[in-house]
Parts: C-alpha cells; structure tokens; sequence
C-alpha cells in the first residue's frame, strides 16, 4: 500500500516505515554496485522512473523485504554486462518510445529454419525483409529445445544456448546486429510457463535437490492433483490429456499443463523469478529487442479456479518489465495469451497495472471474426464482437495478424452470438466444418486440429493461403475462383493492417503458400497437423513475385501496397481507436479512425458477391471530399447507390 510520502526523489515511499527504509536502501546499494559504470547516471534515473512499479509488482507476489535487494543486485550486475551499442540502442529509443506504435511498424513471423535453414541465412534474406518494409521479425522459437518431440520449440532445455543446426549463441547476437543496422527489431518467444524435462532445473528435480524440486510443482499423491484437475481445462485433450504427470525417477506427480514432457514452474518461490530476471538480461544482451512471453496466462496456480488469467500473473509481468526497464529500455514485451475477450486487455494493463505490464498482446479475436466474416458473407457478428473490445492503454499496441504458427481456435462468445440470432456452438462448428472443407460450397482446405472432450468444439490448422481458398482453386484449374481466392485473402489481410495496431505477415503469406502436407513424413511432426501450415520457405517461388503471370506475382505486390499505404497514414498510429460501424447492408462493415491529421475511413465487403448501398451511407461517414487512398477504382459519390465487389476493399481519408 503506498501513500503521499515521497522518496527524496518525488517517488511515493511504502506507509510502513520499516519497508520505506528497504525501499530507499535499494536505490543506495544500486548507486554502490554502479559506482565506476560509464552509464550509472542513466540507470539510476531509470530506477527513479521505475522503482515504484518494480516494488509493487514484487509486493502482489513475494515478501518484497527478501527479495528487493537481490533483485536490485542482479539488475545491477545485467546493466554492468550491457554492451555499449546495446546502451546506445536504449538512448535511441526512449526518444522514441512509441516505436512499436507507428504506422511504420510491419512484423514478420517465421521459423529461423524454415525461412532460410541457419542464422546467418536469414541475415542473407534481409533485402527480402527490406522490400516488404518489415521493421520487427519475429523467429519462432530458436532456443535449445529437448531431443525428440518439443512442442514446436516451447520446450526449452536451455535458454541460453541456439539450436545446433540454426548455429550459436553469437551467432543470435550477429544476427541481432544485422537487423538493427536494417533498422528491423528482432522479437524471441521466451517461455515462462514451463520448461523442458531435460532442462537442467528438471533434472535436478528429478534427481531429488530440494532447491531446484521448489522451482516445479512436484505431489507424492495424486490427491491434490485430483482437486486441481476438477476445474483444469486440457491443452491438448487429443495427445496430452489431463495436466499432471507421474515421474518414475522423481517418484512424484509433476504439474504438467500442455505436455508430459513440459513441467510447469513454481512462480510462488522467488527463485524462479530471480533465474527469469537473468534470462531476460542474457538474451537482451545479446540484441533481443522484444520477448514474446508465451502461454503466460498459466503462470499461477490457484485451487478452485481454472489457473488462468489469476491477478498474480499481472504483478509478476509488472516486475518483469519495470527490471527489464531499467536494464534495457530498448526491450518491450509482447503478451502471449490468447485467452477469452474479456480476459484480454489485462494483459496489457487495466486497474492498477495499466501500461506496466506487457506492451503488445495478440489480438486473438479479430483473427477469428475475419475469418468468420469471410466464411459467412456477414459481418454483423464481426461488429458486434469488435464494438465490445475494450479500450487499451495508449502506450501499448494490439499484434494483429491473420494467421501465425498456431491453429485457430474458434472462440466465439456466446452473448456476441446470441447479440446477432446465432447459436454460440452450433456457429463454432460451423466454422470449423467450413474452414476444413467439409461443407459443401466450401473452398477452404483446412484440417481438424483437436476436439473439445465435452463441448466437441474443434480448431482449425491451415495457412492462410488455402483457408482462403487459392488451393482448391489451382486445384480445379479455376481462374474465376482464383481471382476470388486471392481477393479474399487480400480482404482479410486488409482488415487485419487497416485495424490498427502492429500487423504482422505470417511467412509464405506474402506469396501464397499453401498447406505443407510433408510434415507428415517427420516422425517428430507428423502427430501435429500444425505443421500444415509450417512449410519451408519457397525462394525459388519467392523470386516470381514481381511476374504477374504467376501467383506470388499476384500477391506480392498487392500486399506491398496494402503495407505502403499504410506507412503514409498518420490515423494508423496504435494509440488511435478503432471504431468499428455497422452498415445498412450486413456483408458490409466499416472502420473508422480519427485522427487530427485526417480521418481514415475503411471499408470491406466480406462476402463473394457484389453488394449495394446507399451512397448516403458512405458519405455521412467520409463527407462529400473523399480521397480514396487504397483501391484502383475510382469512387462517385454522386450517384444515388455505390455498389462493392466481391472481396472489395476502400481506405479513403477526410477531414471531417
């Protein structure tokens, strides 16, 4: 609890006296630690900056009286080990702190390996990156995993070593240098959840050291277990039912969420916090700019709930990022937690905690309501979920995509449903019937991923490419679906860059990947049709993407200048609302975003048919001097009706 005393620094003290003495012994003994460090003076005004929230997020958790002064000492010891041009890079950008806000702002995901085969190959690939405009690359994760099946790479078996194959550790901080001269931030998935059951903590554990068997969440009986599980919802019911594990060796159950082979991590004990504190230092030391905290809603475990989204997650990801603040002011966190709506936008702050936690978070649920727009023609369901986002801190960003590594799960609220006459259950499964291609009119060629044991709700694995329906149409030989296929997935992709926000392009996307179906000759993969949409990057494919004759040639460039419309759009920028408008005709929806600098005004047909409106319609949203900014054809507003194409697209700005 805090009151109006303050720090002789203008920072409110604790009330108690004996935990404001702590407090300012913390900043004293940084000042120590720090005496002969060339950037001292920075970092203790960061501190400054960032004390309060540090000590309050260690407050929500721990006893901040035994841990404040080893925090303060390994954040000490991470900006002693800051390189120089690292500490450049901090200056750089807290002179500009909305970098990742800017409607410059484009990110690119792939896997290191999949993309370019090492490292240092993806180096190579940076013109590539530079063509798009990509200013933030995400590598799917890169760190040393356990042998044999890995979830993907989320399973670490050490952080602080790159898989062999993709190279070294200085390889990583090569790597980082590179991008940084191509001004491209590089983003690293960092799993706080779990690790390995070959990490070194595990097997310690397993081998009975009481320090590290703490750092897990270890039963000699199952009876506990048992009364977690009641309300435990599973991961993946198909392949890794329940969420414990019995080890032999360890003679216990081990608390294992997502995989037998994934053991969950005892954030209680202030240990596995500390170990965090520098893992997050050693990897930004090494040039990582942004860190993708993955499945963080699980953090805490709490009887009697579901263990998600428990408000300790919160305070631990608030005394992550202030630390990380003072260490490295160039590093931001992306929130990793694709959990319900209304569970969302505490995840980058909300309460007491808004703008202190995490600074970008997926926006799940417009993923999903795209996608569910385009498969039924309609986009009332789509406003109406939309219209009910909450407002988000204005020094954070939603991450919008409209696909990324994962399956798609349908996650359609059951009072949004009902908002627009529709059953919540019977909907979900029809779009996971529409979208694997077993209705009859459907041009998607997507796969069943997982099965609901009790709701019999299944998700959805594909790329986005043959969800859209550019599969089905090489398939056929058909040039009209085509031509609707990739308008299709150019609406989707438009919706997803138009909403604001920093949009990402899953790799392949660009130039029309479609489903990878050899995954299934890799033992490793072949029991997870995620990797469906995981393929190898097609350079050879890739190097036909400014021949309009071929398919990335009519892709490419379409995306290209999706993204440079963008760049030039002020009302693009994170911090401005989107506002989401439901028009007279329901194939038909609208976004607007005011901005002082000019409105933006967006407008998408999401059904395969060409619809009419009134042009009042329109022009009582844009005013009568409409400039169109995205979109070949010219717009009357003159005329009494406007009519869209299928799939069309319209940006148009105006001063209103």
């Amino acid at each position: 609890m805090l009151t109006n005393a303050t720090s002789e620094h203008g920072r409110q003290l604790p009330s108690d006296p004996e935990l404001a003495e702590i407090f300012v012994s913390g900043r004293k003994h940084l000042d120590e630690l720090l005496r002969h460090a060339p950037t001292r003076k920075e970092v203790l005004a960061r501190f400054d900056k960032y004390a309060l929230d540090l000590w309050a997020g260690l407050h929500g958790v721990y006893d901040v009286a035994e841990t404040w002064l080893k925090v303060v000492e390994l954040i000490a010891q991470a900006c002693l080990d800051r390189p120089a041009h690292l500490a450049d890079r901090d200056r750089s950008r807290i002179s500009q702190p909305d970098w990742f806000q800017s409607p410059e702002a484009l990110g690119y995901v792939a896997y290191a390996d999949q993309f370019a085969g090492t490292l240092q190959g993806v180096a190579s690939h940076l013109d590539y990156l530079g063509e798009l405009g990509v200013t933030y690359l995400h590598l799917m994760p890169l760190l040393q995993p356990r042998a044999g099946e890995n979830d993907g790479g989320y399973a670490v078996a050490d952080f602080r070593a790159v898989r062999e194959d993709l190279g070294t550790i200085d390889d990583l901080a090569k790597l980082a240098d590179a991008l940084h001269q191509s001004d491209i931030s590089l983003t690293l998935d960092l799993v706080l959840n779990h690790v390995a059951d070959q990490h070194e903590w595990a097997l310690k554990a397993r081998n009975g050291e009481p320090h590290y068997r703490d750092y897990f969440l270890m039963f000699a009986e199952h009876s506990i277990p048992d009364a977690y599980e009641k309300n435990l919802p599973e991961v993946f019911p198909d392949f890794a039912p329940g969420n414990f594990t019995w080890d032999e060796t360890a003679h216990c159950w081990v608390w294992t969420t997502f995989n037998s082979w994934q053991w969950d991590l005892n954030w209680a004990n202030p240990d596995v916090f500390y170990e965090f504190i520098n893992i997050f230092s050693f990897l930004a030391n090494k040039g990582v700019d942004c860190f993708r905290l993955d499945a963080l809603a699980f953090l805490w475990k709490r009887e009697d709930t579901s263990c998600q989204n428990q408000p300790e997650v919160h305070f631990i990801t608030q005394a992550l990022r202030a630390a990380m603040r003072i260490i490295a002011p160039a590093v931001i966190f992306q929130a990793e937690a694709i959990v319900a709506p209304t569970e969302l936008v505490a995840y980058l702050g909300v309460g007491e905690h808004a703008g202190k936690v995490s600074d970008l978070a997926y926006h799940n649920s417009l993923m999903v309501q795209v996608w569910s727009a385009l498969a039924s023609g309609d986009a009332q369901l789509m406003a109406q979920a939309l219209h009910r986002s909450e407002s988000i801190p204005s020094t954070t960003s939603w991450v919008t995509y409209l696909r990324c590594h994962d399956d798609i799960g349908w996650a359609i609220d059951d009072f949004d449903a009902a908002q627009v006459g529709l059953n919540a259950n019977d909907y979900r499964n029809y779009l996971s019937s529409f979208y694997s291609g077993d209705l009859q009119g459907s041009q998607a060629r997507g796969a069943h991923f997982q099965s609901h044991p009790s709701t019999g709700d299944r998700r959805t694995s594909g790329s986005a490419a043959s969800l859209a329906g550019i599969q089905a149409a090489l398939e056929n030989g058909d040039e009209s679906l085509l031509v609707l296929a990739i308008d299709r997935l150019m609406c989707g992709y438009s919706m997803v860059v138009g909403y604001g926000g920093l949009p990402l392009i899953y790799m392949g996307d660009e130039i029309g990947l479609l489903n990878d179906p050899s995954y299934l000759e890799n033992p490793d993969h072949a029991n997870d049709n995620r990797w469906l949409h995981r393929p190898k990057m097609n350079w050879e494919f890739a190097g036909q993407r400014h021949d309009p004759t071929t398919l990335p040639g009519r892709i490419f460039p379409r995306i290209l200048e999706l993204i440079q419309a963008r760049k030039r759009l002020p009302a693009l920028h994170a911090s401005i609302t989107c506002n989401v408008v439901v028009m007279p005709n329901p194939a038909v929806i609208a976004f607007i975003r005011r901005h002082p600098e000019g409105n933006l005004i967006e407008f998408y047909n999401v059904s395969g048919t060409a619809q009419t409106m009134p042009t009042s319609s329109i022009s009582s949203l844009t005013g009568p001097n409409a400039t169109v900014v995205l979109n070949s054809a010219a717009l009357s507003l003159a005329s009494p009706t406007i009519t869209f194409e299928p799939y069309a697209v319209w940006w148009l700005t105006a001063e209103l």
